[in-house]
Order: structure tokens, then C-alpha cells, then sequence
């Protein structure tokens, strides 16, 4: 199991991302904007450099949700291996039969 301020380091993340994405998007397209004055796209920039750095999506990691673990993490059921291992071991995932041989 991860270290509980890590596992709450990751939740604090996200909700910063959340709270803070239709901003930077809205800074980045200004930014980016190749017909508006260089002033207007240089001052965007600031504005977003200004934000928490906690709020760019880019710094999140994927952990799993019942421990933590942030390696050998499956996007698609949002856990690691040994945690869906476990549950399908224990028969708690429907049709996940552990194969043996």
C-alpha cells in the first residue's frame, strides 16, 4: 500500500486540475493564437505561468484506487495487477477465472 500523502497528494492534484482546466485552456488558446498581438499572446503566457503548477493535467500519475500503487496501473478498471489479482482471485470480478495450468 502507498503512503497515505501520496495517495492524498494525487487527490489534491486533481481537484486542482479540475478547478483550474477551463482556464488554462482559455489562456492557452489566447496564447496560441497566431492572429492575435504578440502583447495580448505574451500577457496569456504570464496569466498561465501565474496558475499553481499542480493545476497542468500533465502533472498527474495514475494511481490505483484501492492502494495506491502507481506502477503496472490499468487505465481501463483504474487499478493495479496485484489489487485486481486479488479480486479476481477472491471471485469479486465477474467472469475473471485465475487460470492455472
Amino acid at each position: 500500500m502507498a503512503k497515505k500523502a501520496m495517495v492524498e497528494r494525487e487527490k489534491k492534484r486533481q481537484k486542482l486540475v479540475e478547478k483550474y482546466a477551463a482556464k488554462r485552456a482559455e489562456l492557452k488558446e489566447i496564447a496560441n493564437d497566431e492572429s492575435k498581438p504578440m502583447e495580448e499572446r505574451f500577457k496569456a503566457r504570464l496569466k498561465l505561468a501565474k496558475l499553481p503548477r499542480n493545476s497542468s493535467a500533465t502533472r498527474l500519475h495514475n494511481r490505483c484506487q484501492l492502494t495506491g500503487r502507481p506502477h503496472a496501473y490499468y487505465r481501463k478498471l483504474k487499478m493495479s495487477r496485484i489489487a485486481l489479482r486479488e479480486l479476481g482471485s477472491h471471485g469479486q470480478i465477474p467472469g475473471m477465472v485465475k487460470s492455472s495450468w
